[in-house]
């Protein structure tokens, strides 16, 4: 299986080349675009229903998923998510997992294993959900965001980053939920709470965030006269 990323990264979608029969990719709901003829799909909870519940209602994924089979050498598959964005994609080897924020996994490999992850009590506050959804295994996996994605290497230094802006990280990294500043940048800085991470590993970030942007139209919504 081979595939592309085009037109990053503002609406990016990823085109899947598949190489051979019986060749298979596990996609999340809605995210087909389009697909060769003979390319054969099927719907399903991955891990049956306790486990699909489990990833729906903590991890912020579908409770139904949809595995694409190729029937043959050459066919081909366009996948994007919802929201305009970027897309990431990354080759797992099994060595780390990656965890990911609610609502960032596009698709994968069916060898890599989806799981969601207790965040511990900063996780109330951390903006980028209560529980993670930790990917692992081999094979190809994909994951989006609002708005672009750029990755940092952190090192020994550590790395802050707004709680909102956070796509995923490797698990060679910890995190711990703080504020800003002071009691006075917390409240009126418009930053709100971040993450510092520390450890060895990779960080995905995301340039925007919807809450920003609903901030930034509302003063613009019209609001209707009651009589």
């Amino acid at each position: 299986m081979r595939y592309e990323l085009k037109d990053k990264p503002d609406f990016t979608v990823v085109h899947v080349d598949f190489e051979a029969p019986g060749e298979q990719i596990l996609v999340e709901s809605s995210a087909m675009i389009a697909r060769h003829g003979g390319v054969d799909m099927q719907t399903q909870m991955k891990g049956g229903l306790l486990a699909a519940a489990k990833r729906k209602m903590l991890g912020g994924e579908s409770i139904f998923q949809n595995t694409f089979t190729s029937s043959a050498a050459g066919q081909d598959l366009w996948l994007a998510p919802g929201p305009e964005g970027d897309v990431e994609a990354l080759e797992l080897d099994g060595s780390y997992p990656v965890m990911l924020s609610s609502g960032a996994f596009l698709a994968s490999a069916p060898s890599v294993n989806l799981d969601t992850k207790w965040g511990g009590a900063k996780g109330f506050f951390s903006g980028a959900g209560l529980f993670l959804l930790k990917a692992e295994g081999t094979g190809p996996l994909f994951f989006s965001s609002y708005g672009g994605i750029h990755a940092v290497d952190v090192g020994p230094a550590g790395f802050i980053c707004d709680t909102s802006h956070i796509v995923g990280f490797t698990g060679g990294l910890d995190y711990d939920v703080t504020k800003v500043g002071g009691l006075k940048s917390l409240f009126f800085s418009g930053e709100g709470l971040v993450c510092r991470f520390s450890g060895q590993g990779r960080l995905w970030i995301a340039t925007r965030n919807p809450g920003a942007l609903a901030s930034f139209l509302d003063p613009y919504r019209r609001a209707e006269r009651s009589n």
